[in-house]
């Protein structure tokens, strides 16, 4: 058995909104719409304040090629541009849009015309559609592979592993027509043979319905896969469905593979079918604070407030509220925060849940070693990270961590790995980039 099957954690699930359909929500009286909403370049207004704007009309232009595009998801007339503080702590220009509650659609929308490869990358550039599951990477950078030839599979992120969230479940009941399109339109234009769907086997009704809509003979199979977190990280993915393993520093694509998520694939045939660009997200609104949780569809840029007031608001105050599950989610400063186009949960918490236990000394049991799904040593690298020991970092390969939190969750001790993680990351990081600038400099030097 490999490694990578046996290893990560056994979450709790708490899938409570797996059987609600996802509902839509009123139109909000305000939308805030960021320019960061993806990896890569942010995006670049292309509106003024006082503008009118129309549903599906572009409010940011992408701001080169790893960027994407950003529409409007309400009508109404652009009251500001103004920075916001957005989840990784920086401020970014964001488009502030009063609702006139219309809801007219933009007339420039219509349908792309399609017909080879370049055209159906250029059209999903067009959509504004990035990764959905959570990462937020330009669909149409990924999907923009010079030779195809090294295409060899399309693995489709049905895994959902992280408590609580249910969006891409819901896509998979009640749209799965759409991603059984997106998935065939992927594998026409990249000319791919093979794709197989990677779902939980804690999800039964999405295994047997896109079985059946995917039919036989089809190339495309759906694989039940052992419900383990962290079952949807990319390379954990491509190795328990293909046998392989992505080397370090390298892409999917080294091992003849493209990974997408249901809810992209879903996005990408609307697209195709409408000529609406990407506007909306359903997201998982739960948490012990939360009245009725639901899943619920939302312009991208509603505070995350009118979702949870949709959701009948809070039966306690919350002690915390996350964008994301409650192991790779992001806690947030307050309820003005906007749904992004990546948002697929926002989770609130009561005081009891959202206690954060307190830290005692590692025990040296070697659990979180056993757990981490890429055989990383957490307890070594917070000791190497404490010690400002860079070129033990380097040696413990700290930058192939995913931050994936299966060190933390299995911890007895409570110890904070996840987050020596990222630290230790970003300051080897600033190590390498020093090391790198000073070579340089004295090689200047030397001429």
């Amino acid at each position: 058995m490999s490694f990578l099957k046996l290893r990560g954690a056994h979450v709790p699930h708490r899938k409570n909104t797996a059987d609600c359909k996802a509902e839509r929500m009123p139109v909000p009286k305000t939308v805030t719409i960021p320019v960061v909403m993806h990896i890569g370049a942010p995006a670049k207004p292309v509106v003024k304040p006082g503008m009118t704007v129309k549903v599906g009309q572009m409010v940011a232009e992408a701001g080169g090629f790893v960027s994407a595009p950003i529409f409007t998801g309400v009508s109404g007339k652009v009251k500001k541009i103004d920075d916001v503080l957005i989840s990784n702590g920086q401020y970014v220009p964001a488009v502030v849009i009063e609702s006139d509650g219309l809801q007219e659609v933009y007339e420039e929308i219509q349908k792309p015309n399609v017909t080879n490869m370049q055209e159906f990358v250029d059209a999903v550039r067009a959509s504004g559609i990035v990764g959905l599951g959570g990462a937020g990477f330009p669909t149409s950078v990924k999907l923009s592979v010079k030779d195809l030839s090294q295409l060899e599979v399309l693995i489709v992120n049905g895994a959902e592993c992280e408590p609580y969230i249910t969006s891409d479940t819901r896509t998979m009941l009640d749209d799965a027509e759409a991603v059984i399109d997106g998935i065939r339109l992927v594998m026409k234009y990249l000319n791919i043979k093979k794709t197989i769907i990677g779902i939980e086997n804690n999800k039964p009704q999405c295994v047997k319905k896109l079985r059946e809509l995917a039919g036989s003979n089809s190339g495309i199979e759906v694989r039940s896969l052992p419900a383990m977190y962290p079952q949807g990280g990319e390379k954990v993915l491509i190795y328990n469905t293909t046998g392989k393993i992505v080397p370090e520093g390298g892409l999917p694509l080294n091992v003849g593979a493209i990974v997408m998520n249901c809810t992209t694939l879903a996005a990408i045939s609307h697209y195709m079918e409408t000529g609406m660009p990407l506007i909306e997200k359903c997201v998982t609104v739960d948490g012990s604070a939360v009245n009725t949780p639901k899943n619920v569809i939302a312009p991208i840029g509603t505070p995350v407030g009118d979702l949870f007031e949709f959701c009948g608001g809070f039966k306690t105050t919350p002690a915390k509220v996350l964008y994301g599950g409650p192991m790779m989610g992001i806690a947030l400063p307050d309820l003005n925060c906007p749904v992004l186009k990546n948002t697929n949960a926002v989770l609130a918490f009561d005081e009891k849940d959202a206690q954060q236990p307190e830290e005692t000394s590692c025990i040296c049991c070697a659990k979180c070693i056993d757990t981490c799904p890429l055989k990383l040593m957490p307890a070594a690298i917070e000791s190497a990270y404490k010690n400002n020991d860079m070129e033990l970092l380097e040696k413990l390969k700290v930058n192939l961590c995913m931050e994936c939190g299966c060190c933390s969750f299995i911890c007895p001790a409570r110890r904070h790995l996840v987050q020596t993680n990222k630290l230790a990351k970003a300051k080897l990081r600033n190590y390498q980039n020093a090391k790198k600038a000073a070579e340089e400099k004295k090689k200047e030097a030397v001429k």
